[in-house]
């Protein structure tokens, strides 16, 4: 045997790749080229299954459209229906691009077909559908030639079946389409597998790199290997993923964890760690001995990170060691921790809102059950009213806030009043004292001195400790919280500070809270008595009103019924932009010029020119002052209806349009003329005059209304048409579904809300006469007057008689023809002189021997109220009288 040699052949080499990657490549590639050719199995199927569909639908869209086109059903009745119908079916061939169609008598023979040479021969085929009236298609095997065709029965007016139109495709020229896809199909299926290959490609390239070439059993032994060393070691490790899921885990770190069975490859916030392990083990910073409370253990934790610094995501390896015997210093440190999150969280959750009582409530939600088992808050009736309590003065205490897990709390609950005796520790810390701390409940008596009964139910219940706090900012103390535990361990000298901080914050937030209800309840009385208290009496309409203030407090928005001479009245809804007392007061202002202006019978569009000069005023003034405020957000309609006539005069200053309900029901916004807001406006205002039916109502609104609840202006108009639709049998009742409807809770605006039902003067009541411009003519008028007042059954005396006498001749003596003199019968007795002059009469204070001069005076002494209004064609003076 030659040298070097062994006596034993070298066993051959097997043609399957040895490393693990390219035994992966080998079977993706199998497994990628298997599901090629079944997918392009399938695909060709199902092409040629569409194909199939397609020349079926085809076929019977082409026989169905020849079978109920005019004339077949005639044509089929004729002596030749060949003649007829062949040049058709040809036609109809060519167009719709089918290899056939063909016309047969109910027994089958053709009367027309592609060839003509198998005219009058009988088709093959079983065609008992049609001939039941029914419409076919079916793949048909044999002579002429098979093909994919459609049976479609002829009707005739009577629906009875006199033939049949067959059209379909050769199996030929549909396989032809078919094979016309196979080459783009064979194309796909080739780059599919070809995109398939290269990345199996590169998943086994990736695959070589992790396994470093290694075969089955290198790969094998190695984790064996890795395997006895992790779970044979006594400290915890943990190898987690660039994704925060737990990679690997061995049985140490899964008891001292105690993590579930199933824990690998699950993210680390699924595993019932507590916040603080996770963030440990996700810091992207390394981690030495951190120590970490896990269940009744304390672990050290070390956080490596194991990125190899060539781009790739970094994962981390963790390693935990039981370190219990640091369990005293860790529970030293675990409490400090608390203290300072509940502090934290304090400063966050307390004082979330401007509400005294709430934030009383927010208190005691924050410390039990972390801090006490059961809490009372206690404050002076002065801090809920928005005062500042009193030092020295009596002020009985209300419990506003109680929380806690006891089952029959023995003392007052939430809402009772509370008095403490002189002697009690409790009356010792409303008085400023620091906070007193009972550690022993059972053996200390002042704090059983209100109730002695109750506080033996307290010591049954299991309460063993007791810490009370006051609640002081600046100085003032506004009650007391009392923090009672029973299941926690009893209070300890170190709990004070924590406690007397809460306190103190809470305090502060309660003050707060306290001057805002205080400011809040000044705008709140401040707006309400400068909104109208009741409406003044007058019988040209039926109102109803409403006012919602805003849920951040008081605004601009108001409202008024303003009486006004000749039983008219003016509806007036306005609202300045903003809130609190600046709006409050500048509405008090705009409120007010209204009536002023209103007891000159100012026309609608001349009241909002004045209007409009004095907010431009205001905001000189504002602005002069150093003074930011502006009230050029204000708006204001105002409409002035005359019952006498049922007209209606609106003028809008940038409001939104006022809302006509008719007595059918029907629905109308008023078109008023869109107007500037009041101080923008620099041309003239207009207005709109409507006639307005009797039993109609008239609908002003703020915009708080249709905008509430987040709607945008069109989406609250639309809304509040559908509301008004539904009739009410009052204005009031209409006033409270508009209400329930579109404003269910308070809005972040305030809502002003005017419904007015229109009603018409008794043509009864009036009586009118035309007066010559003659001195003669006032007796015989005068007369006429005074027999209607008889007639109306009014006993006025020689008052009446003395003002229509001055009236009628100062008319005659100082006017222009046409003149008039009306009388209406109101509430109040109404005398109205109107002549076309526009000379402005006044009162004068006449010497002791002048002639005239008293004609007027005597009319202002006599009568109850009068004034001139000026119209389109003159003056009209009245005079009032009451009927009383």
């Amino acid at each position: 045997m030659p040298e070097g040699t062994s006596g034993v052949s070298p066993a051959p080499r097997k043609p399957w790749p040895h490393s693990v990657a390219a035994q992966v490549f080998a079977l993706q590639l199998l497994v990628v080229l298997l599901l090629a050719v079944l997918s392009d199995v399938t695909l060709v199927y199902e092409t040629r299954s569409q194909a199939v569909r397609g020349a079926r639908n085809q076929a019977l869209g082409v026989a169905a459209g020849f079978a109920s086109s005019p004339g077949v059903a005639t044509a089929l009745k004729s002596p030749n229906p060949t003649a007829l119908l062949q040049p058709r079916a040809e036609e109809a061939r060519r167009t719709s691009d089918v290899d056939f169609v063909a016309v047969l008598n109910r027994n089958g023979v053709r009367y027309t077909d592609a060839r003509p040479d198998l005219i009058g021969k009988r088709a093959s085929g079983n065609f008992s559908r049609a001939l039941s009236g029914e419409s076919c298609t079916e793949l048909f095997m044999g002579a002429p030639t098979d093909a994919v065709r459609a049976v479609v029965p002829v009707t005739d007016a009577d629906g009875t079946v006199v033939g049949m139109v067959t059209a379909g495709l050769e199996i030929s020229t549909v396989s032809g389409t078919f094979y016309r896809q196979l080459p783009l199909l064979a194309a796909g299926a080739a780059g599919s597998l070809a995109l398939a290959t290269g990345a199996a490609w590169l998943v086994s390239r990736r695959l070589r790199r992790q396994t470093h070439g290694l075969g089955p059993s290198e790969v094998t032994r190695m984790y064996e290997h890795h395997d006895a060393v992790l779970h044979a070691a006594r400290e915890g490790v943990l190898v987690i993923g660039a994704d925060g899921r737990l990679s690997l885990v061995n049985d140490e770190a899964r008891r001292l964890l105690e993590l579930p069975a199933d824990a690998e490859q699950r993210s680390l916030h699924d595993l019932g760690l507590s916040a603080s392990m996770v963030r440990l083990l996700e810091s992207e910073r390394s981690v030495d001995d951190a120590v970490e409370l896990v269940g009744d253990r304390l672990l050290a934790v070390n956080v490596r990170r194991t990125s190899r610094g060539r781009g790739d995501p970094e994962g981390g390896v963790a390693t935990l060691r039981d370190t219990t015997e640091l369990r005293a210093l860790a529970g030293r440190a675990e409490v400090a921790r608390e203290r300072l999150e509940l502090l934290y969280r304090a400063s966050a959750e307390i004082g979330s809102t401007l509400d005294v009582t709430r934030t009383a409530e927010e208190l005691a939600d924050l410390v039990v059950p972390q801090f006490a088992d059961v809490v009372t808050v206690d404050l002076f009736d002065a801090v809920l009213r928005g005062d500042e309590p009193v030092p020295g003065v009596a002020s009985s205490l209300r419990r506003v806030a109680l929380r806690g897990a006891a089952e029959a709390w023995p003392w007052d609950e939430a809402g009772s009043s509370l008095e403490y005796g002189p002697v009690t520790h409790q009356r010792e810390t409303v008085a400023g004292e620091d906070a007193v701390l009972v550690s022993d409940l059972a053996r200390s008596q002042d704090w059983r001195d209100p109730d002695p009964e109750g506080a033996q139910r307290v010591l049954r219940l299991g309460f063993h400790s007791l810490l009370t706090v006051p609640l002081r900012a600046r100085g003032v103390v506004l009650g007391l919280v009392m923090f009672w535990r029973g299941n926690l361990p009893p209070f300890q000298p170190d709990d004070v500070s924590p406690a007397e901080e809460l306190a103190a914050r809470a305090a502060v937030c309660i003050d707060n809270a306290r001057r805002y209800t205080r400011e809040h309840a000044t705008a709140v009385s401040l707006q309400r008595s400068l909104l109208p208290r009741g409406l003044p009496p007058q019988d040209a309409v039926e109102v109803a009103h409403r006012y919602l203030p805003a849920r951040s407090g008081v605004a601009g928005d108001w409202f008024d019924v303003i009486p006004l001479s000749g039983a008219r009245v003016a509806l007036v809804v306005g609202d300045v932009v903003g809130h609190g007392l600046q709006a409050a007061a500048t509405m008090g202002r705009l409120r007010t010029a209204v009536l002023n202006f209103s007891t000159l019978d100012l026309p609608p569009e001349d009241l909002l020119f004045h209007l409009d000069e004095l907010v431009t005023l205001l905001d000189a003034a504002y602005q002069a002052g150093g003074d930011d405020h502006a009230v050029t957000g204000a708006t204001l309609v105002c409409a002035v209806y005359d019952p006498t006539n049922g007209r209606c005069a609106f003028a809008s200053a940038g409001h939104p349009p006022p809302v006509l309900v008719l007595p059918d029901g029907s629905v109308e916004f008023v078109d008023v003329p869109a107007n500037l807001p009041l101080g923008l406006g620099s041309v003239p205002f207009q207005t709109a005059d409507i006639g307005i039916p009797p039993g109609s109502r008239l609908v002003l609104y703020t915009n708080g209304l249709v905008q509430s609840g987040g709607r945008d202006i069109g989406t609250g108009l639309e809304l509040l048409r559908s509301v008004l639709t539904r009739k009410e049998p009052s204005s009031e009742s209409t006033c409270s579904s508009v209400i329930d409807a579109m404003v269910p809770d308070r809005s972040r605006d305030d809502v002003a809300l005017l419904v007015a039902g229109a009603r018409r003067f008794p043509p009864e009541h009036i009586a009118q006469w035309d007066v010559p411009a003659d001195f003669a003519a006032v007796g015989a008028v005068r007369a006429q007057c005074m027999r209607q007042l008889e007639s109306w059954g009014l006993d006025t005396g020689f008052t009446t008689e003395l003002i229509l006498s001055e009236l009628i001749t100062n008319a005659v003596r100082y006017g222009a023809p046409p003149i008039t003199v009306r009388l209406l019968r109101h509430h109040v007795l109404i005398c109205e002189v109107c002549d076309a002059s526009s000379t402005a009469p006044r009162v004068v204070q006449a010497a002791e021997f002048d002639e005239g001069g008293r004609g007027l005076f005597l009319v202002a002494q006599l009568a109850d109220r009068w004034g001139v209004r000026y119209t389109g064609h003159g003056k009209v003076i009245w005079a009032e009288q009451s009927l009383a």
